[in-house]
């Protein structure tokens, strides 16, 4: 196959992992995502591919896909390819920031599926200000902010329950 022709098989699955999971066809939007990261791993190095920025846009989606599943530890996996990726680079471009802002969401997602709570919060509140920063579109910006601050009260009371290790209120000191 020649190279062009694998960028575009590679951009066309990539393509179809993001129509499948906004179709709610998680797994065939998993499918997808790891037909279009094989497709690309056969293009040929001296090509002129963003291979890391490829991989980061599939292993967003990939993260999506598998936290709607609640396949959560192979979800922190791919997010964290992803945000390798983009805590680098920041946001550059218009659609790259949005994958950022997806990528941070799917994180605490993923932590709130698995029981850490306490970077569960941490994510959500940073996705939270990513998404309140942003200057230009973000599609569904009012319901993610809502879903974000739903989440925020209710993980908020179980931290703030918690004892640091080794806590011991004044008196026990003095007893």
């Amino acid at each position: 196959m020649k190279p062009l022709i694998q960028v575009g098989h590679s951009y066309l699955a990539l393509s179809q992992g993001e129509q499948q999971l906004r179709d709610a066809l998680y797994e065939e939007a998993v499918e997808s995502y790891m037909r279009a990261l094989e497709v690309s791993r056969s293009i040929p190095k001296e090509e002129a591919f963003d291979y890391d920025g490829f991989d980061a846009l599939c292993h967003t989606g990939l993260s999506g896909a598998y936290v709607k599943l609640g396949r959560y530890v192979e979800a922190l996996h791919s997010v964290e390819i992803s945000l390798r990726y983009f805590n680098r680079r920041g946001e550059l471009h218009q659609d790259e920031g949005k994958q950022w802002i997806a990528a941070v969401f799917n994180r605490a997602q993923a932590l709130d599926g698995i029981g850490q709570t306490e970077e569960a919060l941490r994510a959500y509140r940073i996705a939270g200000e990513m998404i309140v920063e942003r200057k230009s579109d973000l599609p569904r910006k009012e319901e993610l902010l809502q879903l974000i601050e739903e989440r925020v009260s209710k993980l908020q009371p179980l931290i703030a329950d918690k004892k640091p290790a080794g806590y011991k209120a004044w008196w026990e000191f003095w007893s």
